[in-house]
């Protein structure tokens, strides 16, 4: 299929030249008193590091020229409509320095050293990696803060001093095998593309040549405790002190989803952005399901959760924070709260305004005179409506046999009377050969002509298939993006140890800016929480969202890996048996042995030389 010219995509999503995100608002206050807000005049244009404003949530203590690293850290509690409950980590750590400036560093004191290394030796402008254990169930669960897909996810921008991008791409995923421990090794040419439109880079700077980024996902990469264990040494405090301490992994692995990320970025130091800072951001997502945990309640505690309580916040951190969403219980006639606090802090997350319960544990009066810290929900009444999410999206294999099939992805627009604009981004491998010209995109039983289309075809065993569309979602409606394929026979070296179990194919990914339920607070300067000013904001009426769709496992011909086995067995019988005994027959030496005479033979000698007759 020949592409059609690449038009400003993000023109038709935020109008400033690039798919930038967006970021939640926050307004935080004490809930008597009033907090004055420090405010500053939005900047317009590109985000550069001259003309940018600070990362949202930078604390005004990092903005002065005498501190130079800050570490915040932050829990956000969630109960959810299904009985389960959402806990996310977030730990930012923020450094005044310029790696794009070729400086060596050689003192480390917040900033871990083994990705400050990296960064400087393989000129990594932004790094995105995530290790995810289950599937987010939006439906069910609602939106997350930071949506990853199953298993792992890595996407890399180098600088535009790189040259050899794809020999640095090779030896980068190796790097980062070792410091995570992880099967990230296996990220090569035949799982990476190069996406046009899908992932601009998160930070500052306006780099809009895809050729520096590199995008790959393991779908089958499994999550476990060699993966979380150098994930928490890369805090200040380790596991040692702060909310660290809560990750037990007997717990956290006992759950129903478990998704732990580091980003890595170039930031804003100060209001003016004179001055390039950077983030490093280490999110932990997990979501319990205490009715299966034996609790067989919908009560829950720290306790509860992770079989440990908080006693001190991490020395290092500046801000040490945890937040309890009670916005469905404004009265309390939901739950009850223990122990209850009266900091209250309210926030536009995902579009929606949400109300928390803040326990600040840099105050020692939170720990209170036992030096401990468990807070707990005794539920008085299980019933309410959740929001159901706007964007939604799913992926399913049809088809029968075992040489031809489809992929449906399905896209749904849950606003009753607003369309907006989606990317989606779907890479295939090349096993699985696309006819694109079966390419469908229906909306409520019509033809859904997509307004950009960037098609890279596969090679085999070289690149996997790349398809980026922007498609339009009507309100209310489901869009349905269909495409045929034919299964590729692989040679018998090619199949894993467990060929009947299935292929692996990674989630698609979906980007959109979703309209805001209420208006979304553009001010980049005021203090916000972690998990609300990941993205950036520009409009007050939209927010930017990301949604994964499931992986598929997709059945390949097999050829019978048992006859190998029967032919060895086979062939060795019949070299031992036929060529054994022709062998034995050509080599042996006949002989003719003349028999010694019996027993009767000798008494009949013996009697008849005693008559004098002639022997025998």
């Amino acid at each position: 299929m020949a592409a059609r010219r690449n038009p400003d995509i993000s023109e038709n999503i935020d109008g400033e030249g690039q798919t930038t995100p967006r970021t939640p608002a926050v307004e935080e206050k004490q809930w008597e008193p009033t907090e004055v807000q420090e405010a500053s005049p939005d900047e317009d244009g590109p985000v550069t590091a001259e003309s940018a404003p600070p990362l949202p949530g930078t604390p005004r203590s990092f903005t002065g020229t005498h501190q130079r690293e800050d570490f915040q850290e932050e829990l956000v509690i969630r109960p959810l409509h299904s009985g389960d409950i959402y806990a996310s980590f977030q730990f930012r750590t923020l450094w005044e320095t310029d790696f794009m400036k070729g400086n060596k560093v050689s003192h480390y004191r917040l900033f871990p050293k083994s990705l400050g290394q990296v960064i400087s030796k393989f000129s990594v402008r932004e790094l995105h990696i995530s290790f995810t254990q289950g599937y987010w169930r939006t439906m069910q669960w609602g939106q997350p803060f930071l949506p990853a897909p199953p298993g792992a996810e890595l996407w890399v921008w180098f600088q535009d001093t790189v040259t050899d991008v794809d020999g640095t791409w090779k030896e980068l995923t190796n790097v980062l095998s070792g410091i995570f421990c992880a099967s990230l090794n296996f990220i090569d040419s035949t799982n990476t593309v190069q996406p046009s439109a899908s992932f601009k880079p998160l930070g500052i700077g306006n780099v809009t040549d895809h050729r520096f980024l590199r995008y790959a996902t393991l779908p089958r990469e499994i999550v476990c405790t060699e993966n979380l264990t150098p994930w928490k040494k890369l805090l200040p405090c380790g596991s040692k002190a702060g909310l660290a301490v809560l990750m037990k992994s007997e717990k956290l692995f006992h759950s129903s989803f478990h998704s732990e990320a580091v980003h890595i970025r170039p930031v804003c130091g100060d209001v003016e952005c004179k001055s390039v800072s950077w983030e490093l951001r280490q999110t932990l997502d997990v979501v319990f399901d205490l009715h299966t945990s034996g609790q067989g309640k919908r009560e829950w505690s720290l306790f509860k959760m992770f079989a440990r309580t908080l006693t001190d916040a991490c020395p290092l951190a500046s801000s040490s924070k945890i937040y309890i969403d009670i916005t469905d219980n404004p009265e309390g006639e939901h739950f009850e709260l223990s122990p209850a606090t009266p900091l209250l802090s309210q926030a536009v997350v995902l579009g929606d305004r949400r109300t928390f319960s803040v326990y600040d544990l840099t105050d020692p009066s939170t720990f209170g005179t036992m030096r401990t810290f468990n807070v707990q929900i005794k539920w008085k009444n299980t019933e309410g409506d959740m929001l159901r999410p706007l964007l939604h999206a799913e992926r399913y294999v049809a088809g029968y046999g075992l040489q031809t099939g489809e992929i449906h992805t399905l896209m749904y627009n849950q606003h009753p009377y607003r369309s907006f604009p989606v990317l989606l981004l779907d890479s295939v491998p090349w096993y699985l050969r696309l006819y694109v010209h079966t390419l469908t995109v229906t909306s409520k039983g019509k033809d859904n002509k997509p307004s950009y289309i960037h098609y890279q075809p596969s090679k085999d065993r070289i690149r996997p298939h790349l398809l980026e569309m922007l498609v339009q979602l009507p309100p209310n409606s489901v869009t349905e993006v269909t495409v045929q394929f034919e299964r590729a026979l692989l040679k018998w070296t090619e199949y894993t140890p467990d060929p009947n179990h299935g292929f692996y194919v990674g989630s698609s990914v979906v980007s959109s800016l979703v309209p805001s339920i209420v208006a979304m607070d553009t001010n980049n300067t005021r203090d916000r929480p972690l998990f609300s000013s990941f993205f950036p904001t520009k409009e007050e009426s939209s927010y930017f969202i990301r949604v994964y769709t499931e992986p598929l496992l997709v059945n390949l011909p097999t050829p019978d890996f048992s006859m190998p086995y029967n032919v060895i067995c086979l062939t060795c019988t019949v070299v031992a048996v036929g060529y054994g005994s022709l062998y034995n027959l050509l080599t042996r030496n006949f002989q003719i042995e003349e028999p010694n005479p019996g027993l009767a033979k000798r008494i009949a000698n013996v009697i008849r030389r005693m008559r004098g007759v002639p022997l025998l």
